[in-house]
Order: structure tokens, then C-alpha cells, then sequence
């Protein structure tokens, strides 16, 4: 173990908040069998994770997923949610080149606590397999696919050095990640969380099909508060020819269809979250997002840096 990797890791939590530190290790050090628990308290099929560990820590893994569930039905005690981002600004958050720490408002995060960003320049970044699609008894991608990005010291070290699951990389091999699960029609989602300091630290890039947080969003109907839309919404203009190809599994979100009349395509607005993967399926680019204020803001970094150096 890197001892002084743990002594940062517990070094960046202020008195008041240490005893965050001991969930984050254990999500951190053990994430696969943390998201084993995550499944099984969902009621999702899943496989059994590669790592053993002792019964204690497999426990205590259990009851911190039981803490998030507890935690999740609102806003205000929500301590670990995801807010879907558009491939320009998930580039954004891996490419950082000076320092910043941002607390973004309600309306681009809606939740109370778990909505700071925190990037110093260069910011380093560690991939790992998606734990969603290994634990998953059909994924969509076979294990090992790596899909998963913590964005920041200490938690970028931290897992590259303790976790075998994750490595570090440079921002330039981020991006091409970012460009390749965009490719795939996967949605890109930022998450913040309690334990990891309050703030947001890692992009995953999800699917339908294995990853918990859709999963539980389209189950929920988007009842529980567990993610935030983009800010966006997709809508279709008269350039649709009823090519379907945005259809069958193109919108993770369910949220497109084809019109009773069968000529175009149509958006339902209340379950779209403005990923933006269906814009780019388009062959004839019939297919646009636009800025929806009812969905909140988009975690834009340079717009949200630009509107705190107004205040």
C-alpha cells in the first residue's frame, strides 16, 4: 500500500468531515464489490465480483450502499448523484487547465450537498474497466472495457496506485476515450459525491443495459432524484425522413419514438435528458438540442467560471 497516497486522500478532508474518509478509501480500494452491493440493492441480476474480500469490509461495503439508498428519495439529503453532461463538456472537465473550484447553483446541480467542482491545472486522470458491464450477466461490452474516469488528486492517484482495476492517463487519452464511448452511444455523467470531499469526481459513460444509474432511472421513472438532466432537450425538425435511426436502443433515456403517423420521429421532453447521443445517430441531422430552462443549467465550466467572475 502507498502509504502517503492514503495520508492525501485523508489529508484533504477538514476536521469536521474525516470520517468521510473511511467510506471513500473503501469505495475507492474495493469499488467492484461496492458496486456488487449496489446491484443486489436493486433488485438487478449480477455476478459475483472477482475480488474477495474479508467478511468485515464486505459488510460495512453493504451498509454504505444502504446509507446512499437511504439518503437518495430527495434533493436536500441526497449525497451521491450524477448529472448528464454533453460530450463538449465532459472534455472540459478532463482537459482542465488551471485551477478552479466552483460551487455550482441549484439550478445546474439540485441538490443540496456533493455539488462542488474542484480542479487544479493538469489535473490528473485515472481509467478503469466499467464495473457496471463486469458485474453485468449480458453487457453490451465485454469486460475488460475501460469507461470509467476519476477526475483530480487525491482520488486519481489514489486508484491508479491501490485499485488494479484503474490507470492513470493523460488528458489527450481521456478525450479520445470520451470521443470513442460517444461513438458507441454511451451518455456521459458527471458524479459528485459526499465522501469524495463534497464534489464532483468522475465521469462515467453509461448505457441502458448494465450501468446501476440508468438502469435505476428508467426503472424509477426518474422518480427518485439520483441524476440531473444536461439542461437540455432534443427536438426534431421537418428535415426527419422517418429513418429510424435513432430508434431501437439509440436513446438510453427511452425518450424517442416514432409518431403515430409514422413520418417522423418525436421527443418526449419529460424523459429526454439532452445527452445528445441522438444528434450525432442522425444521418440527415434532423435532430438538435435545445436549451430547456425547466431542466436547469448545463455544468458548462467555462460559463459557470464566467458567470462567478460577474458577481
Amino acid at each position: 500500500m502507498h502509504h502517503e497516497l492514503t495520508k492525501a486522500l485523508y489529508d484533504v478532508y477538514p476536521l469536521e468531515d474525516k470520517n468521510d474518509f473511511f467510506p471513500a478509501f473503501l469505495y475507492m480500494k474495493y469499488i467492484e464489490n461496492f458496486i456488487y452491493h449496489a446491484f443486489q440493492a436493486s433488485g438487478l441480476a449480477v455476478k459475483e465480483p472477482r475480488q474477495k474480500v474479508p467478511e468485515e469490509i464486505d459488510a460495512m461495503l453493504k451498509y454504505y450502499v444502504q446509507q446512499i439508498a437511504d439518503s437518495a428519495p430527495i434533493t436536500d439529503t441526497n449525497i451521491y448523484h450524477g448529472k448528464v453532461v454533453k460530450l463538449q463538456d465532459a472534455i472540459k472537465l478532463v482537459t482542465q487547465k488551471k485551477d478552479m473550484h466552483l460551487i455550482p447553483s441549484e439550478k445546474v446541480m439540485p441538490y443540496k450537498l456533493a455539488r462542488e467542482v474542484i480542479l487544479k491545472s493538469n489535473s490528473p486522470v485515472a481509467v478503469g474497466t466499467c464495473v457496471c458491464r463486469s458485474l453485468s450477466e449480458n453487457p453490451c461490452l465485454p469486460p475488460p472495457y475501460e469507461a470509467c474516469m476519476f477526475v483530480g488528486d487525491p482520488f486519481a492517484s489514489f486508484l491508479a496506485e491501490e485499485n488494479p482495476l484503474f490507470r492513470r492517463i493523460s488528458q489527450e487519452e481521456a478525450v479520445k476515450i470520451l470521443e470513442d464511448v460517444h461513438k458507441k452511444g454511451f451518455v456521459h455523467t458527471a458524479y459528485f459525491k459526499k465522501e469524495m470531499g463534497n464534489r464532483f469526481m468522475a465521469i462515467c459513460n453509461c448505457c441502458s443495459c448494465c450501468c446501476v444509474g440508468i438502469r435505476m432511472w428508467n426503472m424509477l421513472e426518474g422518480m427518485v432524484p439520483i441524476m440531473a438532466s444536461s439542461g437540455y432537450v432534443a427536438e426534431v425538425s421537418d428535415d426527419c425522413n422517418a429513418c429510424a435511426s435513432c430508434l431501437n436502443g439509440t436513446c438510453k433515456f427511452n425518450a424517442i419514438r416514432m409518431a403515430e403517423d409514422g413520418q417522423k420521429v418525436v421527443i418526449n421532453e419529460a424523459k429526454c435528458m439532452g445527452c445528445g447521443v441522438c444528434v450525432d445517430v442522425c444521418p440527415v441531422e434532423a435532430i438538435r438540442l435545445r436549451r430547456e430552462p425547466s431542466k436547469g443549467d448545463p455544468l458548462d465550466i467555462d460559463e459557470l467560471q464566467s458567470q462567478a467572475q460577474k458577481v
